[in-house]
Order: C-alpha cells, then sequence, then structure tokens
C-alpha cells in the first residue's frame, strides 16, 4: 500500500484554508479510496512539522485541543535523497518512507514553489504544478506577463515592491493617475483574494497599497474591467489538459469576490430575509449562464494559460470579461485550488474519490517523465584545476 502524505498548514495567511482543503478535499477521499495509507504532515505557524493521527480531525484545529496535541507531540523532520522520509524522534526513532506528497499548503512557502523546490530535491513523487510553473503561477505580475505574450488579454496595471513604495510613495500614486478608476490593490504573491481592494478614487490607494504591502512584498494596481462578467475554470492535466465546468460567481458587477464572501459568509448572498448560499459552494452558477460562444472562450483561453505557464496536474484559471466587447481577460491562476476545485469537478461528474486518484496518476506519469531526462554530465572541467 503506498504511503501518501498530505502537507497543510505553514507560515501563511492561508493557514486555515489550507487545513479545510486537506481535510476535506484529499484526506478524507484518499481515505475512502482504501488504497493508500494517508499521512498528515501538519506544519504550524511556528514552522514545526508534525505527524499525528488526530491531525485528520477537524474538530482538533476547532478547539484548543491542537495546541495540547502540538504540546505533547515530538516534532518531525526529512530525510532526503532519492525519496522522502518523515523522521519522529523519541525514546524510539522511527522513519516512513514516503511514496507520493499531496500539497495542499496554500500560500506562502507552499504553492508559491518553495515546498514544490523541497519536493524536487528530494526525488519524491508529488502531486500538481512544479517548482517553475508555481513560481510564476503565484506571481500575478509575472504571470500576466507571460500569458500576454502568449496572444492573451491582461488588464492594465502597474506592479509595485515593497522597498520601492518605501522609497518614493508619491511617484506611485502619480504613475497609477495614468489608470482609469476604478482601481484594484493586490498583494503580488497571495490568494483566497486577502488583501485585495477595490478602490474608486485615487486617494483611496494609499491605504490599499499599506494593506497590501502589510500581507505582501509587492503588489499590483490594475484597471477595472468595465461590464464585468466573472468565470472560474478548473483544469486538470499535464501534456493533454481539460476543463471542468465554466463557472460564474454570484457577484455584483460592483462587488468583489473578497475572502469574507468566498469562505466566512460562504458566498451567500441576502436577498430580502433569504439567503441565496448553499454552504461555501453556493455562490455560483455552475455551470455558468452564458452564451455557448464565450463559455467555449472561457475554455479555450483557461486552457491556453495553463499551457503558457506550464502547470501541469492541477489549476484553476480566473477570467474577467467585459460584456459590451466579449473581450475575455486573463485575471489570475491558483496553482493549487482548494475545496471549490473539488466541488466543481464533482458537478462535472468526477467524485472527490475519483479526482483524488487522477491527479496522483498525473504526478506519477510527470515524475516517471522527470526521471527520464539525464541530471547529470559528463566533462573534464574539473581536471583543469
Amino acid at each position: 500500500m503506498k504511503k501518501v502524505a498530505v502537507i497543510f498548514g505553514g507560515q501563511s495567511t492561508e493557514h486555515d484554508i489550507s487545513i479545510i482543503t486537506a481535510l476535506s478535499a484529499i484526506i478524507r477521499p484518499l481515505r475512502l479510496r482504501k488504497q493508500y495509507e494517508v499521512i498528515p504532515v501538519y506544519i504550524s505557524k511556528t514552522g514545526t512539522w508534525y505527524s499525528e493521527p488526530e491531525l485528520t480531525d477537524v474538530l482538533t484545529f476547532q478547539t484548543s485541543r491542537i495546541d495540547e496535541i502540538l504540546q505533547k507531540a515530538k516534532p518531525i523532520w526529512l530525510e532526503m535523497g532519492n525519496g522522502l522520509t518523515l523522521v519522529k524522534g523519541g525514546l524510539k526513532t522511527t522513519k516512513t518512507r514516503i511514496d507520493i506528497v499531496f500539497p495542499a499548503m496554500h500560500g506562502t512557502n507552499g504553492e508559491d514553489g518553495a515546498l514544490m523546490g523541497l519536493l524536487q530535491m528530494s526525488g519524491v513523487t508529488y502531486v500538481g504544478c512544479d517548482l517553475r510553473s508555481s513560481v510564476i503561477a503565484m506571481d500575478k505580475a509575472l504571470s500576466k506577463v507571460v500569458v500576454q505574450t502568449a496572444g492573451i488579454d491582461v488588464a492594465k496595471s502597474i506592479h509595485i515592491s515593497k522597498r520601492e513604495y518605501q522609497k518614493k510613495p508619491n511617484y506611485f500614486i502619480d504613475l497609477a493617475k495614468a489608470l482609469s478608476l476604478p482601481l484594484f490593490v493586490k498583494p503580488t504573491h497571495l490568494g483566497s483574494s486577502i488583501g485585495i481592494s477595490r478602490n474608486s478614487s485615487y486617494d483611496e490607494l494609499t491605504n490599499a497599497l499599506e494593506v497590501a504591502l502589510h500581507y505582501d512584498d509587492a503588489a499590483l494596481i490594475e484597471e477595472a474591467i468595465p461590464n464585468l462578467i466573472e468565470l472560474t475554470v478548473p483544469v486538470m492535466g499535464n501534456d493533454m489538459p481539460r476543463a471542468g465546468l465554466v463557472e460564474k460567481p454570484r457577484t455584483d458587477p460592483d462587488e468583489f469576490f473578497d475572502f469574507s464572501t468566498k469562505y466566512m459568509n460562504q458566498g451567500g448572498k441576502k436577498i430580502g430575509t433569504q439567503k441565496t448560499s448553499q454552504g461555501s459552494q453556493g455562490y455560483s452558477e455552475l455551470p455558468a449562464n452564458i452564451t455557448k460562444e464565450l463559455y467555449a472562450r472561457a475554455e479555450k483561453t483557461a486552457l491556453a494559460v495553463y499551457t503558457a505557464l506550464g502547470c501541469m496536474g492541477t489549476a484553476r484559471v480566473d477570467l474577467l470579461v467585459d460584456s459590451k466587447t466579449d473581450t475575455v481577460y486573463f485575471n489570475e491562476i491558483n496553482p493549487l485550488p482548494g475545496s471549490l476545485y473539488a466541488h466543481n469537478w464533482r458537478q462535472a461528474g468526477v467524485a472527490p474519490v475519483q479526482l483524488v486518484e487522477e491527479l496522483i496518476e498525473l504526478a506519477i506519469e510527470r515524475h516517471a517523465a522527470h526521471q527520464e531526462l539525464d541530471h547529470s554530465f559528463s566533462s573534464n572541467f574539473l581536471r583543469q584545476f
């Protein structure tokens, strides 16, 4: 029976979202498959690694029980070299050789490529995008440059580093006045809509940038797309990716899909005294109620973005549409999507158990292809010294 380590938590603003993704969208269906030994690997907010059976229960994280468990638990460390081994000390040191890693770490030090680099160096098979595509995908500025080079439309924007902004804040505010209102300010490397704001005047930008740069070392100021239709498309695959259902969030054109709407309010919106949400997946039309032509273009654009960025395994592509011109814009891509991704595929006829199994098969396929490459080169270079 293959041992699958699910890594989640981490030192990230998306720590709590990562826990839900791991427990509900990965560990639960993997266990239902009864073909894998599932090993939870939790990284605390202080950066310490743990692996305990109780870390698969959501109640552990909803109460002070998590603190009690971590106080008693022995941290684990990693042995790397032609694979990955989890080591736990104590009266007797135990070692667990891992066959496959299923990352569930959103945001910083996870899907931004940091974890993928560690896994790639260890030589272990892991699910999802690789180091290079994760780095590009999680950088909103860089990913826009890449897809624009591939002929895909993006909104006008300005990229600002925290260091540059601290030196000359007024310069960037003046620079932003060349963009049309309203403007979005976004942390460049974060997901889950954390730190994003919609600004209807240039006077609001200073506060918006301070918030965004509190969470990240860079930010984007970006023009809003007029006559807006938001669409999101899950994609799965390696060399021949396929799209799930095109999804349309239930938001007003003058609103944006922030963290509270997505998670805390469960996507719900009140109409009179009735709430339209059906849990966290009730925030959208699924499939999107749009024309067949636009639906097809959204699928085509999402697949083109996925390919241009070199993604493999899994990702979710967010698109913006000007409904008057029917122009489809790339907004951003999530290289490690969470439970909403699984919900979309379930509605498309792919059960959660089938989904995690397909993602593991894609990981094995990519790892095998990577192993076929020659990673060494013989030369006489050292003999000349």
